[in-house]
């Protein structure tokens, strides 16, 4: 629905702005075909476990751009700057290099630009605006404009934002969205364990000895980003509730950076809100830290930390432009925030987003432990895909999961060289997940996945933290690595494996 939303405004924009009074219609170039580049990004996944734009043509890269928003993210840097990333958290863009860098940028492509419409502005170019990394979002019709982009030496990278291949897939624009309902038929002691005050334990705590971990650490003082879809303001326990039985003295916070979507670079519609009306978000907080309370509802793996929900997607797959800037910016938003220590993302794409990856620079920069899901499988994987961006980057901790039996993967879940741990999550005999904090009320949802491990995970390094405020991101992993089933050996699909809480937070 949202996909046939946006096709019919993006036909409107350019009937609107083809009866401009007293100005020319735009005709745009023809869209380009997608079959090879689709073909391209398929076999890279397939022989290199990731696809990066710098692989395709100018003209696979018109035809990911034409078919989508026409909106690219162009990364800059003064000429011979070199290692960017490395020292990305330091760069002033308004410095005068920089800002030059960024001047000439914008006047290459407003030049081209203007070779289809002689009328067009720097600020009708502008699909987003960028206040700290080096990156410009810009709206781009001429094929050519791609072309010069790629040969200037001011560049980093030039790409588009919001194109996935389809592989045959028909609309996938509400992955992950619309399950986070109470379930139904749960029962103790297989499902749940009751525990004091009044709430229930997940089944697979147990496989990680959560339960005792937590006479050693719960999470105080620790604070959590979950970058996902937001938070339901309709769940009380991540709300009013925060605070209650054995969660005391902790505070969560809801920011929100997905930007409003654009045609063209024109905005529409209201201004975003934290407010997760998806249910993804909501379960990954649910599952990290929801509290240990009273109500009955489900305590999460650190059920003292503190958190910070961003609602920087609109659902899992990040196939939209502004999905790509809302977790760029969320990163910068972690990077810049001293009280954060720990980042998870279940969210991701099969091919890269560089202006993410800057932020993942950013905020890894800055001494943030960032844990990544490693993918969950839709029928237009089929089944060929590892590790997705951007658990995939060295800067993060790929985690998946597996099942009950401790040796399969979970039926979902992705596996390959850059898992680094794995959470146990899956029921064999009935296929059940863990279990989180519904869109509202106290009865449990259950969430499943690489996102519900990564989340839980995140948790897990939220006790051993807490344990030991005054250890670096490196000290916390090792801790994390030296505590898990694979230790001596790390196994080539599931990393150093499943995490001992218990043993993490000695």
């Amino acid at each position: 629905m949202r996909k046939n939303q946006l096709s019919l405004l993006f036909a409107f924009v350019l009937l609107a702005g083809a009866c401009r009074k007293n100005e020319p219609a735009t005709e745009l170039v023809p869209a380009g075909n997608t079959t090879e580049l689709d073909e391209l990004i398929r076999a890279k996944l397939e022989t290199e476990g990731r696809f990066e734009w710098q692989w395709a043509t100018d003209e696979q890269i018109w035809a990911a751009v034409s078919n989508v928003d026409y909106v690219m993210s162009v990364g800059y840097q003064p000429a011979g700057e070199q290692n960017v990333r490395d020292n990305i958290h330091t760069i002033d863009i308004n410095d005068s290099r920089w800002s030059a860098a960024r001047q000439s940028v914008l006047g290459l492509i407003l030049e081209s630009e203007r070779k289809l419409d002689p009328d067009i502005t720097a600020e009708s170019l502008t699909a987003f605006t960028e206040d700290v990394l080096p990156v410009v979002d810009v709206v781009v019709r001429n094929p050519a404009t791609i072309t010069l982009l790629r040969a200037s030496g001011l560049v980093r990278y030039a790409e588009p934002m919001a194109y996935e291949p389809r592989f045959g897939a028909a609309d996938r624009s509400d992955s992950g969205c619309g399950s986070n309902s109470p379930a139904g038929g749960l029962t103790t002691p297989s499902d749940y364990t009751n525990i004091a005050p009044d709430c229930k334990q997940s089944w697979n705590h147990s496989f990680h000895q959560i339960n005792q971990a937590w006479e050693s650490s719960t999470g105080s003082g620790v604070r959590v980003m979950i970058i996902d879809t937001g938070c339901s303001p309709d769940q009380d326990n991540l709300g009013e509730a925060f605070n209650q039985g054995n969660s005391s003295g902790r505070s969560i916070s809801k920011l929100v950076t997905l930007p409003r979507p654009t045609i063209f670079g024109i905005p529409y519609g209201p201004a975003e809100t934290p407010i997760d009306v998806c249910g993804h978000g909501t379960s990954m907080l649910g599952a990290c830290g929801g509290p240990r309370g009273t109500d009955g509802a489900a305590a999460g793996v650190a059920y003292n930390c503190n958190f910070t929900s961003v609602r920087a997607a609109v659902d899992v797959l990040l196939n939209e432009s502004r999905e790509v800037k809302g977790v760029a910016d969320a990163f910068v938003l972690a990077g810049n925030t001293s009280s954060v220590k720990i980042v998870s993302l279940s969210l991701g794409r099969l091919t890269s987003a560089s202006q993410i990856t800057d932020g993942v620079a950013f905020a890894h920069n800055q001494g943030k432990m960032i844990f990544a899901a490693a993918g969950t499988s839709f029928s237009w994987t089929g089944g060929f895909v590892g590790v997705i961006f951007p658990a995939n980057l060295t800067q993060c901790i790929a985690i998946t999961g597996i099942k009950d039996n401790l040796t399969t993967r979970c039926a979902s879940c992705h596996q390959g060289s850059k898992v680094d741990f794995v959470l146990v999550m899956e029921k064999t005999s009935t296929g059940l997940h863990p279990l989180s904090l519904a869109m509202e009320g106290d009865d449990p949802s259950t969430v499943g996945g690489s996102s519900v491990s990564t989340a839980s995970i995140a948790g897990i390094a939220s006790l051993v933290w807490a344990k030991y405020p005054g250890w670096t991101r490196l000290q916390v992993f090792n801790r994390l690595k030296t505590s898990s089933s694979n230790a001596n050996s790390r196994h080539p699909n599931f990393g150093w494996g499943r995490i001992n809480a218990q043993v993490a937070t000695q």
